[in-house]
């Protein structure tokens, strides 16, 4: 069996994903839980790391890496930003230790827009970034990073130029939960409507100006026309990935389009992609991130 050389650390928002690496970038073993910053700012963050290292087994002294919230303002160690225009290759630059540890610890950074007109951070999709477009790429590219917080990227070559965040998972989760479509949902199972899901996504790309409206037909609808719950889900999610894209693919070329994320997610995106028929090349984002992890791991260490 294959020696381990570092440990690779994906410390989000609610998750946390570790992995045993060695030399190669082959996985020995990996972690995962739900304790992620907001948890880990209850427990501590050197106690829930160290519960899953020793829990796989990592040899004392193992370096580790970590990207995503442990280093955000509140989190372990506020590990701060790279500008825009950021170059992936400074992200690997700016890592920051952890002090007082017995191994070494490093967190990498985010990228910050810093334009009154467009604020805007992320923390942890620059990783991915990384791992997708890695430090040779060349030419324009505009990825799509879906999540809680959806981020749209340009990037030039291997520097990222600007990005927007969009609160679609978000709004999903309030909207169906918090306004007068939870009733519309209620008892939805996971069965899946793809034609309500595409029929809504098409609207709202088309006619995002609509968008509040649109989402009131989802009620509507359903009291006038029947309708089940599943049915009802699907349309608000389509609803808000139309909107999605309907901004995210302003003013940009309909080429060269990346998909970066996994399970459900990347389903759905490809689907909606597929809808509006934009051509995308998808990526898997926890591949992404390991592989930005890793990136950073041989940068820093020379593993």
């Amino acid at each position: 069996m294959s020696e381990a050389a570092y440990v690779a650390v994906d410390w989000g928002t609610s998750s946390f994903r570790l992995w045993l690496v060695d030399r190669t970038g082959d996985v020995l073993g990996e972690r995962r839980s739900h304790e992620g910053m907001m948890a880990a700012g209850k427990l501590g963050f050197p106690t829930v790391l160290q519960s899953h290292l020793q829990a796989i087994g990592a040899a004392d002294g193992l370096p580790v890496v970590v990207c995503g919230m442990a280093g955000a303002r509140g989190g372990w160690i506020e590990a701060g930003y790279v500008d825009t225009p950021a170059p992936l290759a400074s992200i690997l630059k700016h890592a920051v230790a952890v002090p007082g540890r017995d191994r070494d610890i490093r967190i990498l950074p985010g990228i910050a827009q810093r334009d009154p007109r467009a604020p805007d951070v992320m923390r942890g999709e620059e990783t991915q970034l990384l791992g997708a477009l890695g430090l040779d790429a060349a030419g324009n590219a505009t990825i799509c990073m879906p999540g809680t917080h959806s981020k749209w990227v340009r990037a030039r070559g291997a520097t990222v130029e600007r990005f927007a965040t969009f609160m679609t998972g978000e709004l999903f989760d309030v909207v169906s939960r918090e306004t007068i479509l939870s009733h519309a949902v209620t008892g939805a199972v996971q069965a899946e409507d793809i034609d309500a899901f595409k029929s809504a996504v098409i609207a709202a790309f088309e006619a995002p100006a609509f968008a509040a409206n649109l989402l009131f037909q989802v009620r509507s609808g359903q009291l006038l026309y029947g309708g089940t719950p599943a049915s009802a889900r699907e349309k608000i999610s389509g609803t808000l990935i139309g909107l999605e894209l309907a901004a995210g693919l302003a003013d940009v070329p309909r080429t060269g389009i990346m998909l970066v994320a996994s399970g459900r997610l990347q389903m759905l995106y490809q689907l909606a992609f597929d809808t509006v028929s934009v051509p995308i090349r998808s990526i898997g984002a926890e591949d992404a991130a390991r592989r930005g992890l890793s990136m950073a791991a041989e940068s820093i260490w020379s593993v």
